[in-house]
């Protein structure tokens, strides 16, 4: 159903591997893991020029927000001309609420994606063939192991089934380690907290605005989100929470980053306004001849 996201996805996890396994060793736990920290540097890296257009385009939407006020308030009685109004409003400043959802929507296919391929490589399980659905007859461990996983071949796939870091199996959880809970654990505990820390500074790092539903947002992001990461680390295998910490570190440096780049420009533009706003005070009236100044 999501072939156009799996196969991708597999593609640059395989490249990594494959140069990691070259100093580490294809079935070395770590190879694995980094592989999976390079493909999130990697789709992140390409999200960037997107996520500043999204910050500047979110910037120039708050600025704009007492406008928009004063029009819901001016047609409340007409909600075609509110929208309209608040449309070409947008239009006249550059902003686009689409250019929002490209990035969130591309990590959200990423995701899909690296969950259904890291899952796949263990198809014993009834819930391993796709993201949405089941089977009665899940593979056999020999079937399994000797199946290609999109463009990892059956030796990978056993590489994979066959690597630990720490004692630890890759697709291991917490809530079913067994006998390996100490050694998962030691992975599994650390991710989760990374995890949820990097998403509250995120949430924190984010302005506050007036919109209530934006309001809203901010407070789950706060609050829901670290608290479902905690409580998702119980349930997810060690290799798909390095992709969550991963993930959640990145876009904690990138809006702390992003926000010193806004606050510099907005500081840039400030100081231009007030140049010209000096320029324009002391130059001549129209129709008056400036003053020679008397040697």
């Amino acid at each position: 159903m999501l072939d156009f996201v799996y196969f991708p996805v597999s593609a640059v996890l395989w490249c990594w591997h494959r140069l990691l396994a070259f100093p580490l060793g294809a079935a070395d736990g770590l190879a694995w893991l980094l592989a999976v920290v390079a493909l999130v540097v990697t789709v992140r890296a390409l999200l960037i020029v997107p996520a500043v257009r999204q910050a500047r385009s979110q910037a120039k939407l708050r600025s704009l927000q007492p406008r928009m006020d004063s029009i819901r308030r001016k047609h409340r009685e007409d909600p075609r001309a509110q929208a309209e109004q608040i449309r070409l409003l947008h239009r006249e400043h550059g902003v686009s609420m689409f250019a929002g959802f490209v990035p969130l929507i591309a990590q959200a296919l990423v995701f899909l994606g690296l969950f259904h391929v890291l899952r796949s490589f263990d198809r014993t399980g009834a819930y391993a063939v796709g993201p949405f659905t089941a089977t009665d007859i899940p593979l056999t461990p020999e079937v399994n192991s000797a199946t290609a996983n999109y463009l990892f071949g059956a030796p990978e796939v056993r590489a994979f089934l066959d690597a630990r870091l720490f004692g630890a199996p890759l697709s291991a959880t917490l809530s079913g380690a067994g006998e390996t809970f100490a050694a998962v654990a030691a992975l599994a505990i650390p991710l989760v907290l990374i995890a949820s820390l990097a998403t509250h500074v995120t949430a924190r790092l984010t302005p506050s605005t007036q919109d209530r539903t934006a309001a809203i947002m901010r407070n789950l992001a706060l609050w829901v989100f670290p608290a479902g990461a905690l409580i998702g680390g119980a349930i997810l295998p060690v290799v798909v929470l390095t992709y969550f910490a991963t993930n959640a570190v990145w876009t904690c440096v990138q809006q702390y980053l992003i926000r010193r780049l806004l606050a510099a420009e907005a500081e840039a533009e400030a100081e231009a306004a007030k140049v010209t706003a000096a320029a324009r005070a002391t130059a001549p009236r129209p129709g008056v001849k400036p003053q020679r100044r008397k040697r």
